[in-house]
């Protein structure tokens, strides 16, 4: 599976899962364009007996076939269910016929939104943790998708960096208030006895005060 594009649209940037690495070739390795992004539809019934009249090396060429459209709409569905709500319209396949005139999923696709979240990044964390997952979540990644999975980490540690410095500038905010001269209190007045011990404003107006009896 493999990463085609990542397009942008509107306010949102999708990047589209690819699983199409044998898309343009039969399982006996002659290319078949007819094949190529046919649309999904059951075989009718009268194509079912024709699987009876396959040779032998048809019938490994529809085993083949088979494997490959398991293993597809696995990886496709593993994308689609860690992709959660920024998966956009859900798998898309591209079908093969077979020997058997049955049509084949042999690649695949899904979209996923991969924008960060406008002035909110918390929230560009948590969505870049689904994208790196929803990208990593088939058995086999691809080269593409782990490249999808290193952007969305590249975001998220971008995200961070950006919660870093509002966290340093609060910070520096609060220190600005706090040696503010309108923030700084008043210090205390105190008076002086013959005897060196300190009398506070306070305790002079509730007790009478005189040299003599200091």
């Amino acid at each position: 599976m493999s990463i085609s594009s990542a397009i942008s649209t509107s306010y949102y940037s999708y990047t589209t899962f690819d699983h199409n690495t044998e898309s343009e070739r039969d399982a006996t390795g002659n290319t078949d364009p007819s094949s190529i992004k046919e649309s999904s539809s059951p075989p009718s019934s009268g194509q079912r007996g024709v699987a009876n009249e396959l040779t032998e090396e048809e019938k490994r060429v529809v085993e083949k076939l088979a494997a490959r459209d398991r293993e597809v709409r696995a990886h496709e569905s593993a994308h689609v269910a860690a992709g959660g709500r920024y998966v956009r319209g859900g798998a898309n396949f591209e079908y093969q016929t077979g020997p058997d005139r049955k049509r084949y999923a042999v690649g695949g696709e899904v979209s996923i939104d991969t924008s960060e979240v406008s002035g909110n990044p918390q929230a560009t964390i948590r969505k870049m943790q689904v994208v790196r997952k929803a990208a990593l979540a088939p058995a086999r990644p691809s080269g593409q998708d782990r490249s999808v999975a290193a952007q969305a980490s590249s975001k998220e540690m971008q995200a961070r960096a950006e919660l870093k410095e509002e966290a340093a500038r609060e910070q520096e905010e609060k220190r600005s208030e706090n040696e503010s001269p309108d923030k700084q209190t008043t210090p205390k007045t105190f008076i002086y006895s013959n005897r060196g011990n300190p009398i506070s404003t306070a305790e002079i107006t509730r007790t009478p005060f005189c040299n003599i009896c200091v």
